[in-house]
């Protein structure tokens, strides 16, 4: 079988299987969202083996978080969240060392080596992207400054992550300060250099051309993914460089009309992006750190929303306000799995220790979704009175 005859099996066999499950999931009044997941681990290469690699899919997938950055910046105004930045730089620290600090202790208490210990703890320090903002209703009115403040913390932990994984990946700790420095001023020239380009050349396309649907949906989604490119070759993510160039282009007279078209887009590419969270689970290996990884997912999810709950209060936001944030971020982060891959491949962790992380996220992306959905209002929730958009 070629290459696109697989990836289109591979598709088939995706929203097939996806879709059985999902339905029978919103029978049973369970977060949808989880059964692509489950989905993924019973017809992934360790599972049934249905699907053999979920290589593929899971390159793919990306698109989906890039999407879901993009039309996140779309309903932010630029104003508002620069001054979010300086309000919540020192809790996002703060609270990523303390999240550090105590899953590492837990790790060297179950034996890891003191190194494998601090990666560890640093892949815990970071909270979900894509489950804080795929639960939290992005356009009810209610909920927009709790969104503005959760993006901000993300997208400052989006950074950390980046200087993290750029120290793994050279095996170096040196020239810390100027690596953060440098990345700093390179989002500082991408911001500006999309503002500008936004202004005269986007929204002037869009004037001339907002006749054409097609060509209207063409020019928003190329906008995004440049974004996402240009801060990929400059050294960031490619999530950053999609949030920036999103809320660069929420100026503009039809930027709610390209949110709203883009929708169906992200939730194609998000629903690969689960399955292949799942796909990626090797049960054997998973087994054999399901103990420890069980016992810091816990923490993970009971302390995590305790800590950040008691950092918003400390920056004056109030104490609903607080307790709703801390739950929406008590979880680990997509880039946790990005840590644990680049320190496995410098040779900082064992095989055992990557895992560890990999079951963690998986744990804590699970729990973490039970709690918001059956707690707040969110998108996919199977109860009426808390199903937002």
């Amino acid at each position: 079988m070629d290459a696109y005859s697989d990836i289109i099996y591979q598709l088939v066999v995706i929203f097939t299987g996806a879709t059985v499950l999902a339905t029978l999931f919103l029978y049973l009044k369970q977060p949808v969202m989880l059964a692509y997941i489950v989905f993924g681990m019973i017809a992934g290469p360790w599972g049934l083996g249905i699907i053999k690699t979920a290589d593929h899919i899971e390159q793919l997938s990306h698109l989906g978080i890039i999407l879901l950055l993009f039309l996140i910046g779309i309903n932010l105004q630029p104003a508002r969240l620069f001054k979010l930045f300086g309000k919540t730089a020192i809790l996002t620290l703060l609270t990523s060392s303390l999240f550090m600090l105590l899953t590492a202790v837990m790790a060297k208490l179950f034996g890891y080596s003191l190194t494998e210990s601090l990666v560890i703890g640093a892949a815990m320090m970071f909270s979900s992207t894509i489950i804080g903002l795929k639960l939290i209703p992005t356009t009810t009115l209610h909920h927009k400054h709790r969104g503005e403040m959760m993006v901000s913390v993300l997208l400052l932990q989006d950074v950390i992550a980046v200087i993290l994984i750029l120290m793994l990946s050279t095996g170096s700790q040196e020239n810390v300060p100027l690596t953060a420095l440098l990345l700093m001023l390179k989002l500082i020239v991408l911001v500006v250099v999309s503002f500008l380009m936004v202004r005269y050349v986007v929204n002037a396309l869009f004037q001339r051309f907002d006749i054409i649907a097609e060509y209207v949906f063409l020019l928003s989604l190329g906008w995004g993914l440049l974004g996402a490119g240009v801060a990929n070759y400059l050294g960031l993510s490619y999530e950053m460089g999609a949030f920036v160039a999103g809320v660069t282009f929420a100026s503009s007279p039809i930027a709610m009309v390209v949110a709203e078209n883009l929708k169906p887009l992200r939730d194609f590419f998000l629903i690969l992006f689960f399955f292949a969270i799942g796909a990626n689970i090797n049960f054997l290996m998973a087994g054999r750190v399901l103990l420890d990884a069980s016992l810091i997912a816990f923490a993970l999810v009971l302390l995590k929303p305790l800590i950040y709950r008691y950092g918003f209060q400390w920056i004056g936001e109030k104490p609903s306000s607080s307790q709703e944030l801390g739950s929406r971020l008590g979880q680990a982060s997509e880039f946790s799995l990005l840590v644990a891959f680049t320190a496995f491949g410098s040779g900082l962790i064992s095989v055992d220790a990557s895992y560890l992380i990999q079951t963690v996220v998986v744990l804590t992306f699970i729990l973490s979704t039970y709690w918001v959905v059956y707690k707040y209002p969110t998108p996919i929730s199977s109860v009426t009175s808390h199903r937002q958009d």
